[in-house]
């Protein structure tokens, strides 16, 4: 598959300092420890802290519940906002929401609080995908089960009072490049498409891992020595080959012509900013509406990290109202 050129990039520091990041998320990335995903061992680890995280507990603003598919480990968590005059006299949106973790460790369950707020302030269920990981599954299998689990929303969508033209698709880090993927590859297949892509510091483009001049650089949380991990696992391959799969990295696109309206959200020193700013300017080439939202002295995930900070809550704010809007539209046709 031919695609976009490689995105230019601006000179970066030979090293990370907290001098770079934002004054108010210094305190929490001072300590945050760089996750360890090189081994089977590590990633293991990782897995099953996140087993650990206890279902939500159930509030007033939105009911939680758990659908498991037949494939082992696959399944979605959905958020139902609770209405207090009564169950909605009108369909509503949903958003399709993917996590993150590089492709090769996270869990649905680490965004059950994020899930859970966004469904009872927008109004909107939110569905959170549970996707096999790389590499013991890569390419094509994550995505299939995204895809899987777009089909039971758009087949529940009615019995769950769903309007099924209303539904966004959104996700975080390898949850974002899979959320384009998905994006990219029901725009092809010529079946309902989403109605927005809600993308956060999306992993778009494998050419970044093939960039051993970025190594050095240690960003914060998420460098280019994970990123290899990531998109090698993913691939199955070396990343940064002159061809790669159809649909398995976003910014490989040739044509992105009628693809839904984007927001793109990252730190302008997060390893991917560069990346996630030339597939915003590719969107916006192609014809498609597409807002990016760049915070400085902001590092990968750092509304995940430093989610009571000031300039977490606003960026959040923003990203909230854009959907809201786009479903809103969307709604009017």
């Amino acid at each position: 598959m031919t695609g976009t050129r490689a995105p230019d990039v601006h000179p970066s520091p030979a090293r990370m300092r907290v001098a770079d990041l934002h004054p108010d998320l210094r305190r929490a990335y001072r300590w945050f420890p760089r996750p360890r995903i090189r081994h089977r061992w590590q990633r293991r680890m990782a897995q099953a802290a996140l087993a650990l995280i206890p279902s939500p507990r159930p509030t007033d603003g939105s009911r939680f519940e758990r659908v498991e598919f037949s494939a082992p480990g696959t399944g979605v968590r959905v958020f139902t906002p609770v209405d207090p005059a009564g169950p909605a006299t009108s369909a509503r949106g949903a958003l399709l929401w993917i996590h993150g973790g590089g492709f090769v460790i996270g869990a649905a369950a680490q965004d059950d609080t994020w899930c859970a707020r966004l469904a009872e302030r927008l109004g909107v269920v939110v569905v959170s995908v549970e996707y096999r990981l790389a590499p013991e599954h890569p390419f094509p299998v994550p995505l299939d089960d995204c895809l899987t689990a777009w089909q039971w929303l758009q087949d529940a969508a009615s019995a769950r009072g769903i309007d099924p033209t209303r539904v966004a698709v959104g996700g975080q880090s390898a949850g974002g490049g899979l959320a384009a993927a998905l994006a990219q590859r029901l725009l092809a297949d010529g079946g309902p498409r989403p109605a927005a892509q809600l993308l956060y510091c999306p992993m778009l483009d494998d050419r970044t891992a093939a960039r051993r001049d970025l190594d050095a650089v240690r960003h914060f949380a998420w460098t280019n020595r994970d990123n290899l991990v990531g998109w090698s696992s993913y691939l199955h391959a070396p990343p940064g080959a002159d061809v790669v799969p159809d649909f398995a990295v976003p910014a490989r696109r040739a044509d992105l012509t009628g693809l839904p309206p984007a927001w793109i959200g990252v730190g302008d020193i997060d390893l991917f900013h560069d990346e996630d700013l030339a597939y915003a300017a590719a969107l916006r080439d192609a014809g498609v509406e597409c807002t990016a939202d760049v915070v400085p002295g902001a590092p990968h995930g750092f509304e995940s990290i430093a989610r009571g900070a000031e300039v977490t809550h606003a960026f959040q704010a923003r990203a909230r109202a854009w959907l809201g809007e786009r479903l809103a539209a969307s709604a009017d046709g």
